[in-house]
């Protein structure tokens, strides 16, 4: 083989990998959303929630992108850790947001056994070769002083020790005020759907390439 023919061959070698790269590079990400009736549009009109109006910020942010919401009302983190095998084999995210929790201390789960189910969920998904976001919640005083800064510490650990982006409190700036909520005082209604992307927004930036 002359010099001129191994010299080209190398050539048309270089150009292949670059275009495979800036292809792999412009392929559209996938988000995966795992939550409960926070994110499960509850209450709500379709693509009324946080998770379809992160999807349309994304997409004015020129990151093609598609956001596959699979949050269940009511589901706990025993749930989601359950469902999470079939749901990355089928959509094969890029990103795993994890919102579930509070479900657990609702009904009085122990936070043993919520703190691992998160830690199998967050090693489920980089198994998958996906980045993780874990959307951090905070319970109500009433359930003691004791419990409730435990279970917001319970975040605040596992993205730690993960290294894992958190947000730090999901309802951040609306659980205080009555007039974001539905009438069960217990589900953000829809003026707070953009709050809550708020909210979320600038710990998802990073993973998907934006400053």
């Amino acid at each position: 083989m002359g010099t001129g023919l191994r010299r080209l061959m190398r050539l048309l070698a270089g150009i292949a990998l670059m275009l495979a790269a800036m292809s792999a590079y412009s392929a559209p990400k996938t988000l995966l959303v795992l939550g409960d009736s926070l994110s499960a549009e509850y209450g709500l009109e379709r693509g009324a929630g946080w998770s379809k109006l992160m999807e349309q910020r994304l997409q004015k942010n020129k990151v093609d992108a598609v956001v596959v919401n699979a949050s269940i009302s009511g589901d706990t983190t025993i749930g989601g850790r359950n469902r999470l095998p079939a749901l990355l084999e089928k959509n094969k995210p890029d990103i795993v947001l994890i919102e579930l929790g509070s479900n657990d201390a609702l009904r009085g789960l122990q936070l043993k056994a919520t703190q691992d189910n998160l830690q199998a969920m967050i090693d489920l998904a980089r198994q998958n070769k996906a980045k993780v976001l874990l959307v951090g919640m905070q319970i109500p005083p009433n359930y003691g002083p004791d419990y409730t800064r435990r279970f917001s510490d319970m975040f605040q650990s596992l993205a730690k020790q993960n290294k894992t982006p958190l947000v730090p409190f999901f309802m951040d700036g609306i659980a205080a005020d009555l007039d974001l909520f539905q009438s069960d005082r217990i589900h953000p209604n829809e003026r707070a759907q953009p709050m809550l992307l708020d909210n979320v927004w600038p710990h998802l930036k990073p993973l998907v390439g934006l400053k």
